[in-house]
C-alpha cells in the first residue's frame, strides 16, 4: 500500500475509503474537497479545500506533497475533474484510480428518456411533462431557465443560485432517501415527470422506484466518458486491490519527507 493517497471528492464513498486509508499503519490519506458544499460531512484524515490550478497545477502538488496514488473518488459528473486527474497522474506518473460506483440500469416499468446532456434534457422535458422534479444538482440549473411553461420542484442540499428557472419551488434536503418518502413529495407536489442525472448509488435511487410505482417518466442524463487512459473500479474494496498492485509499499520517509505537511 502507498504511503500517501490523494482522495479527490467528497462523495460518501470518498469518506469511506479516507476512514479505511486512515485506519491502516503507515498510510497517510488527504482528502481534496471543491469547497461548494459549506457543511461537507465529517473526514478521516487530512483535509484541504479548494480547486489545485488545473491539470498542472494538481501535478505540482502531487510532487510536492509526494503524493503515491490519486484516487477520484468525485461526483460522476466531475468531468473536469476526472480530467485534470488523468493529465497530472500521465505528467508525474503517479498512478490515478477512479472509483465510481455502478450506474443505475432500467428495469420493467420504467419509463427512461436517457439524454446525453442537461441541455437535451431541457430540449425534451416540455414534450414530457409540465411539472418537473429536478434533481441534477444547484450547479446545473442554468440549463432549464429558458423554459417558462414548466413548474420545477428543485432539490438541492444546499440553496441554489440564479440563474434558474422563473417557475421554481426548492427543497433542501440531503439523502438517502426512501421510496415511500419520493411516493409521498411527488404527489403532494402533483409531478408528472422526473429529471436527474445518473449518479448510481442506492442514497438517491429511491426517486426511481417511486417514479415507476407512479408511472411517471424518468429523463436520465448520461455519465460523461472517462479520459480513454483511466478505468473506474465500483466500490473501496476494488480500489484497494488495485492500489496494492498499482504500487509497491513505501519505505518509511525521513522526518524531512513530507509526513508533516499542512494542508494549503
Amino acid at each position: 500500500m502507498s504511503s500517501h493517497i490523494l482522495v479527490l471528492g467528497g462523495t460518501a464513498d470518498a469518506r469511506e475509503l479516507a476512514a479505511v486509508l486512515a485506519a491502516r499503519d503507515g498510510v497517510r490519506v488527504t482528502s481534496s474537497l471543491a469547497g461548494r458544499v459549506t457543511r461537507p460531512g465529517a473526514l478521516d484524515g487530512d483535509v484541504r479545500v479548494g480547486g489545485f490550478g488545473g491539470a498542472e497545477g494538481l501535478a505540482s502538488w502531487l510532487r510536492e506533497h509526494r503524493v503515491d496514488a490519486v484516487v477520484d473518488a468525485t461526483h460522476p459528473f466531475a468531468e473536469a475533474i476526472t480530467r485534470n486527474a488523468a493529465r497530472a497522474g500521465a505528467a508525474t506518473g503517479v498512478p490515478v484510480v477512479v472509483l465510481r460506483r455502478p450506474g443505475w440500469r432500467p428495469v420493467p416499468g420504467d419509463r427512461w428518456h436517457p439524454v446525453d446532456s442537461l441541455h437535451a434534457a431541457a430540449e425534451l422535458l416540455p414534450r414530457l411533462g409540465r411539472r418537473a422534479f429536478l434533481t441534477t444538482g444547484r450547479l446545473g440549473l442554468a440549463s432549464f431557465a429558458h423554459l417558462t411553461g414548466t413548474h420545477f420542484l428543485v432539490r438541492s442540499v444546499e440553496p441554489p443560485e440564479p440563474p434558474m428557472p422563473p417557475d421554481t419551488r426548492v427543497v433542501l434536503a440531503r439523502g438517502p432517501f426512501t421510496v415511500p418518502g419520493e411516493k409521498e413529495l411527488l404527489r403532494a407536489h402533483r409531478i408528472d415527470v422526473l429529471v436527474t442525472k445518473d449518479s448510481g448509488g442506492a442514497a438517491t435511487a429511491a426517486k426511481l422506484s417511486a417514479a415507476r410505482e407512479l408511472g411517471l417518466p424518468v429523463v436520465v442524463v448520461r455519465r460523461p466518458p472517462l479520459p480513454p487512459e483511466l478505468t473506474a473500479v465500483p466500490d473501496v474494496t476494488a480500489v484497494l486491490e488495485r492500489l496494492g498492485r498499482a504500487a509497491p509499499p513505501t519505505p518509511p520517509r525521513p522526518p524531512d519527507g513530507g509526513a508533516a505537511d499542512t494542508c494549503p
